[in-house]
């Protein structure tokens, strides 16, 4: 989702995907492993609009603030940083999601 969410706009992907990951959540082995997908597929759809400048509205108003007041910043400058953001705090929600989801339910180790 982070992926796409970097180059298309997200409001009609996530209506389009919603029923589609509600369907494989509700076949996944656990509740907790269909909680962890809906939380992946929020955090990659929010995070996942900082990549491009097109990605979210936001990024369209805040080119263009930045243009009236004489700071133009060209897609690919906004790109180069914005990948960056997208890839990091992606990462950071993976490991939230990976650590909230899978590794707290195992629990501590036993020892034998």
């Amino acid at each position: 989702m982070g992926v796409a969410a970097a180059f298309f706009d997200k409001i009609p992907y996530v209506a389009t995907m919603a029923p589609i990951v509600e369907d494989v959540a509700v076949e996944a082995p656990d509740a907790a492993t269909g909680r962890a997908l809906w939380w992946a597929f929020a955090l990659g759809a929010d995070f996942g609009g900082n990549g491009t400048a097109v990605a979210a509205r936001a990024n369209v108003v805040a080119l263009g603030i930045a243009a009236r007041t004489g700071h133009r910043i060209t897609f690919w400058q906004f790109t180069k940083y914005g990948i960056v953001v997208t890839l990091f705090s992606t990462v950071l929600a993976w490991l939230y999601v990976w650590i909230r989801y899978f590794v707290q339910r195992r629990g501590p180790a036993t020892a034998l």
